[in-house]
């Protein structure tokens, strides 16, 4: 008995350990998989990948009637994280456009970033995205002015100009601003459009993130 219950425990010691062991958002991506094995994901859809914003965006259907849509955000992923489980990401899906939010939490992780190892990281994504679809349309939403986040916005607005100038060079690449829209019509961000964190934004915020969105969905 006391030798069964030893190796009882030894292996639970041992799922613990393991799970401690995984990597950061690793939960998130088994329930991505086991979301696509209970119900096969369409093809030549489009593909949403990134962080909270889209995490949170559960009803993002609603707002694009006649769309095929696989939100595929999770937790407060950064752009590393997009890096370390690309495969995962993007080998069970067959798109005709994926679109990105990401690169908010990377700046918020270290104050310190430079926006130049951002877009770095954002370019590294954009390449294993291209290696596995060439001709498929890729876009990134910039990343948003949170107020809750006000010190980071200099190297966020860094970030998304020099973001913004690399998909202009590329095809089938488009970068959507989504900071005017957020903006009262003295330039100073609305906060009434986010939820108490000041981080997350309400469903009139995805409303007008829609509204500009709407004309580059395929």
């Amino acid at each position: 008995m006391k030798k069964i219950l030893s190796v009882v425990l030894l292996l639970t010691f041992a799922l613990i350990f393991a799970q401690e062991k995984q990597p950061m958002f690793w939960q998130d991506i088994q329930n991505f998989k086991k979301l696509d094995q209970e119900s096969a994901p369409p093809k030549n859809s489009i593909l949403l990948v990134g962080s909270s914003s889209f995490t949170k965006w559960q009803d993002v259907a609603d707002y694009f009637p006649g769309k095929t849509i696989i939100n595929r955000g999770f937790g407060g992923s950064r752009l590393t994280d997009l890096n370390y489980f690309s495969e995962d990401l993007l080998s069970p899906y067959q798109p005709k456009q994926i679109i990105i939010y990401c690169g908010e939490n990377d700046f918020a992780d270290d104050a310190t970033l430079k926006a130049n190892v951002a877009v770095d990281r954002y370019k590294t994504f954009y390449k294993k995205i291209r290696e596995k679809f060439p001709n498929i349309q890729i876009d990134y939403i910039s990343t948003k002015y949170s107020p809750s986040r006000e010190n980071l916005w200099p190297q966020m607005k860094e970030a998304n100009k020099k973001i913004a100038k690399f998909m202009k060079k590329e095809k089938n690449a488009d970068f959507i601003d989504i900071t005017p829209v957020m903006n009262d019509a003295k330039g100073n961000i609305r906060k009434d459009l986010f939820i108490e964190d000041m981080l997350h934004i309400t469903p009139e915020g995805y409303r007008l993130w829609s509204k500009v969105m709407n004309p580059y969905m395929k």
